[in-house]
């Protein structure tokens, strides 16, 4: 069966994003992108819901799709697909389930705490890959809205990154 993993960049307070969903305090260094290379080589597929996808546009990513990736697009308010991507507006939890039994490499759960949050109240996802920065930012977008049930969490990974950041990988205890 697929790995369905959920990764974000956070502040150490627990945010992705300010309220307008900037992102101007994320530190980027060559381990990062050392890390990220090796992920992307273990993935097809992204997931990402609709609040994402428009901020990735507007800061010129293209809503975060790369050659050769599968994209699916989680959304109850779009009509229409945009380029490179499948919409989604079935039940979240549903279609990864199904998505998880198809062949093909991991899936990537981008951003979007909305999002994660349904698809860990419908036990979907598998690890959690967080790059915690050394920020406090008060308020904005959380890494985890609150949620009806407690996932546990095992540990797999943890580092030091440059600019003070770590890198925390955690399975999904079931």
């Amino acid at each position: 069966m697929r790995t369905v993993t959920y990764g974000a960049a956070a502040s150490l307070d627990g945010y992705i994003a300010r309220p307008d969903g900037a992102v101007d305090w994320l530190h980027w260094s060559d381990d990062v992108g050392a890390i990220m290379k090796e992920f992307w080589k273990g993935i097809d597929t992204i997931l990402m819901g609709r609040k994402t996808w428009e901020v990735s546009v507007a800061m010129g990513g293209g809503g975060g799709m790369m050659k050769g990736m599968r994209g699916y697009l989680f959304s109850r308010t779009m009509s229409e697909s945009p380029e490179g991507m499948e919409l989604v507006s079935e039940d979240a939890g549903a279609f990864v389930r199904r998505l998880k039994e198809q062949d093909g490499k991991g899936i990537c759960m981008m951003g979007g705490g909305e999002l994660a949050r349904s698809f860990f109240e419908a036990d979907v996802i598998d690890e959690v890959g967080a790059n915690v920065h050394p920020v406090l930012l008060g308020t904005g977008i959380p890494l985890f809205p609150p949620m009806q049930r407690q996932v546990n969490l095992e540990m797999i990974e943890n580092r030091s990154l440059a600019g003070g950041c770590a890198y925390l990988r955690y399975r999904v205890v079931r």
